[in-house]
């Protein structure tokens, strides 16, 4: 008897197990209009982590600040963030035993990281994720994100 393997895995296909059941995380990238520029899926277990390497890897330009939350403040990602020459705005997480300072007035325009997510949102398809494979889905989102992006086309 011959053994057939399985094609789409859960880690291949970006699945897992978090506190909300199977899910994904969905990474992402924006301007300073909050217009998105890039994407990343991971499975709901992995941690905020695992997102920031292909995220931080698309960099093309000149950027001045990388903003992010409290799941990215690790020293590891710091360090990857000055080699770069990039001011890191990430809040500490409450349980570090030195705190590093961050710009409270750079960190505000977070939010929109946020306004991004829910404009995204909006497609019923991107918030409950229907497709089956991890390409299917991040097709969707690029449809999504293109859609945002129209309006601004034209503009300059």
């Amino acid at each position: 008897m011959c053994s057939r393997h399985k094609k789409g895995t859960q880690q291949t296909e970006a699945l897992g197990r978090s506190r909300g059941g199977f899910t994904t995380k969905l990474h992402a990238r924006c301007d300073a209009r909050g217009l998105p520029l890039g994407f990343v899926l991971t499975p709901g277990q992995t941690h905020d982590v695992q997102g920031f390497g292909p995220l931080f890897r698309m960099i093309g330009e000149r950027v001045e600040a990388f903003l992010a939350d409290r799941g990215y403040d690790a020293d590891a990602i710091r360090e990857q963030i000055a080699a770069a020459g990039v001011e890191a705005v990430i809040p500490a997480k409450s349980n570090r035993r030195n705190p590093v300072p961050h710009d409270p007035t750079k960190y505000r325009w977070r939010n929109l990281v946020e306004r991004l997510f829910n404009k995204l949102k909006n497609w019923r398809r991107v918030a409950t994720r229907y497709d089956k494979t991890k390409e299917s889905y991040l097709g969707f989102v690029a449809l999504a994100s293109i859609k945002l992006w129209i309006p601004f086309v034209h503009e300059a």
